[in-house]
């Protein structure tokens, strides 16, 4: 008989406070530029900078968690984003709020090394991030309803995710001084499929970069371009927000059943059409049409992508290795969105950004043909839920549609 299962609430409370932030990027960005003496080029170039500073903090982190301490990284990483975010929050002085933003960024990292780390040790991965993404998801969404009612300024959405570093601080009480044992790998054996692996490697970036670029201005578009009020943007968010569940659920029921190339291929050409949609949106149903859909579609196919690259290599490096490349584009994308929207304004931008996708899919897909799903096994599910984490934020975000 299998030993009961235990929710891994600290974990979750981590994964929350450490992803908050990618899913909180549009608003943040978007509230920059109007508290603050900053074109929309240079806010979105502190929203990527914000995230660049969170990347940096995994890869620096992620093989040293054990070494280090779950419950001192933890701590370290919690106080470092109170007092970047909250000082960001309560200033009005452009060079303290960058500074905030990277300090509050590298803080966010840090948290979501530690998450990572826990969750990947779980006995069920997929369960634990599961729940991470229905609670960032779900405090992200009330956020998005709330702020609006709060007033002007960039301060509100920096708060709110001080004060979410702030809640999490009690639940680190619970985590132990130590992790589990990193996972070594050979280091003399060579990489499988390495030429499968490089264009995956290659490819994933750009894909990741696209999907930022256009969450890091949608607030933009739903404010200037579709002339919607705060708080609508702020309701659609939410429900797209709440639609990106369902991709995540989906993603996992579907499981192996499609195989990867029609997922991957199919996929990512849909999200093309869904970009170009939002970035082209004049009125709240076509603007809350491409959001939504596009916040389904998101994780579906980072999950088959994930899965490809896991298949690639048993023990995961390929798998680990593409999420950190999709991390760096996930950094560059406010930044990129917030160049091309307003050098050639949205709709060109998505025009862009979609034919872009649509060069992704093909070497993407090719590489799934040429691969099989592979039947779960620790080293796969372990690589899966790494990068997954990693990658919401995306997903978004995080997130990043997530």
């Amino acid at each position: 008989m299998s030993a009961p299962r235990t929710t891994p609430w600290p974990l979750v409370a981590l994964f929350t406070a450490g992803y908050l932030a990618p899913y909180l990027l549009p608003t943040t960005v978007g509230r920059l530029d109007t508290g603050l003496p900053l074109s929309p080029t240079q806010a979105g170039a502190i929203g990527s900078a914000l995230l660049l500073s969170s990347a940096a903090a995994g890869f620096l982190l992620a093989s040293r968690a054990d070494r280090l301490g779950a419950r001192t990284l933890a701590r370290a990483g919690l106080l470092l984003a109170v007092l970047g975010y909250g000082g960001a929050a309560l200033t009005t002085v452009v060079p303290a709020v960058v500074v905030g933003a990277l300090v509050g960024g590298f803080g966010s990292g840090t948290v979501t090394a530690v998450a990572a780390t826990g969750i990947a040790a779980q006995r069920d991965p997929h369960r634990a991030s599961v729940l991470g993404l229905l609670g960032v998801s779900a405090l992200a969404g009330a956020v998005y309803l709330t702020v609006p009612h709060l007033g002007a300024g960039h301060g509100q959405p920096l708060a709110a995710i001080a004060l979410t570093a702030l809640a999490a601080w009690p639940f680190t009480g619970r985590l132990s001084l130590r992790t589990a044992p990193a996972r070594t790998l050979p280091g003399r054996l060579p990489l499988p499929h390495r030429r499968s692996g490089l264009v995956l490697l290659a490819a994933m970036p750009c894909w990741s970069l696209v999907q930022n670029s256009l969450w890091g201005v949608s607030g933009r578009i739903g404010l200037s371009q579709a002339h919607l009020t705060e708080v609508t943007v702020g309701a659609v968010f939410a429900v797209a927000l709440g639609a990106a569940l369902i991709g995540v659920v989906g993603a996992g029921a579907l499981g192996p059943r499609l195989g990867l190339a029609t997922p991957i291929g199919a996929g990512t050409a849909l999200i093309a059409v869904c970009v170009a949609l939002s970035a082209s949106a004049t009125d709240l149903m076509t603007f809350a049409a491409g959001e939504i859909a596009w916040n389904v579609l998101y994780p579906v196919v980072l999950s088959y992508t994930i899965g490809l690259a896991a298949s690639l290599d048993p023990r995961g490096r390929w798998a680990v290795l593409v999420g950190s490349a999709a991390s760096l584009g996930t950094a560059a994308g406010p930044l990129t969105g917030s160049v091309l929207s307003a050098r050639a304004g949205f709709p060109v931008m998505g025009a862009i950004l979609a034919a872009g996708l649509l060069v992704i899919a093909v070497p993407l897909t090719a590489v799934a043909l040429r691969r099989r799903p592979v039947p779960a096994r620790p080293a796969f599910e372990d690589a899966v839920a790494q990068v997954e984490i990693q990658g919401y934020e995306n997903s978004y975000a995080s997130t990043a549609a997530i």
